[in-house]
């Protein structure tokens, strides 16, 4: 029986990273063997250096949505805080929301674009109903897409360690990949932070592909596991997405002796929710995937990675991956050499 508390290490706030780094590829980048149980302390502008011409880069080309709304409670005034998570099959919209005081299903709040409270557009939410884990269902007034509607009435959510205020335009810069291609995302897969059009190119011109898979970030990522014991955890569901020909050409990158090199947990968990005995099949829909010990590898041959909360899910995968004895060890040793953890610091490269 796997246990939370074996998960657990104490990260100096200090060690805290709440602003990136001046350029994406000056972040550090530790360089784990499993096999010999070392680790050398390198930066991410070296990545090349540890891939081969048969190798097989995958991205998740998740782009974060401006998924924070700011409003008031249309019959109290209050101030009101949402953030949007996924569309409901009925066009309605769950959210998180928080105000102050009891709100109550069938009240309407009034949101005003979140960098242009003095505009006259409004954006009006009914809430419908609440779930049992308490996220709320809200129908909007207007008739465009959630993601345009997201677009011109949200701001990015940024993790609250970062900023609590609203997002800056450094922000909007850095707290999305160079790569985000589909809209759908509630933070960002912080792994891939890390890479620029100049690294690509490094990459691809030494004959390592790049392929492309998506899985949307749920909040479910960041929430804590609230049980001792792990075999009792319900993993959150994300939507995820490998397409047939990105299958077939990893599946061939692999019988050619290449390696399959995820950049970032969510990448992880999208390969091997498609891969069943060894090999990758096409993939859509939702995966609620928990990759814990002594979870056996399908897909995944290398990982590339930021530090973790203690005790969370991610944690707990990179464990099963590379040993959890080992992984804590290089965490301490990350602390004592002035790491930068979490969405905005620095990287780790398991091999």
């Amino acid at each position: 029986m796997d246990q939370l508390s074996l998960y657990d290490y104490e990260l100096p706030p200090e060690r805290i990273a709440s602003k990136p780094a001046r350029h994406r590829t000056d972040a550090r980048l530790m360089v784990i063997d499993r096999s010999s149980g070392t680790w050398e302390h390198k930066r991410v502008s070296d990545l090349p250096g540890y891939l081969s011409s048969k190798d097989a880069l995958v991205i998740n080309n998740t782009r974060v949505l401006r998924a924070r709304l700011l409003g008031k409670r249309l019959q109290t005034g209050g101030q009101w805080e949402g953030l949007f998570l996924h569309l409901n099959n009925d066009g309605s919209w769950r959210m998180l929301a928080k105000t102050k005081g009891r709100i109550q299903v069938g009240e309407k709040v009034v949101v005003s674009p979140a960098h242009d409270p003095d505009s006259e557009e409004r954006l009006i939410l009914t809430l419908t109903d609440k779930g049992e884990s308490g996220e709320w269902s809200a129908m909007p007034d207007r008739d465009e897409s959630h993601i345009e509607l997201l677009e011109q009435f949200g701001t990015m959510p940024l993790p609250p360690y970062m900023r609590k205020k609203l997002a800056t335009d450094r922000d909007f810069r850095r707290y999305q990949t160079t790569f985000a291609e589909r809209p759908g995302s509630v933070a960002a897969p912080t792994a891939g932070l890390h890479f620029t059009r100049e690294l690509f190119d490094e990459i691809e011109s030494a004959g390592v592909t790049v392929s492309h898979v998506t899985l949307h970030i749920g909040i479910g990522t960041f929430r804590p596991i609230s049980v001792e014991n792990l075999d009792q955890h319900v993993m959150h569901s994300e939507w995820c997405e490998l397409t047939s020909d990105t299958a077939s050409h990893l599946n061939q990158r692999r019988a050619d002796g290449g390696r399959l090199i995820a950049v970032g947990t969510t990448s992880v968990r999208t390969l091997e929710s498609a891969t069943k005995t060894g090999t990758i099949e096409p993939f859509e829909g939702e995966t609620d995937l928990f990759i814990r010990p002594p979870y056996q590898f399908q897909a995944v041959d290398v990982l590339m990675t930021n530090f973790h909360l203690p005790k969370s899910s991610l944690l707990v995968m990179v464990s099963a991956f590379a040993g959890r004895e080992l992984i804590l060890d290089a965490y301490r040793d990350a602390i004592k050499q002035k790491y930068r953890f979490y969405s905005y610091g620095d990287a780790m490269l398991i091999v």
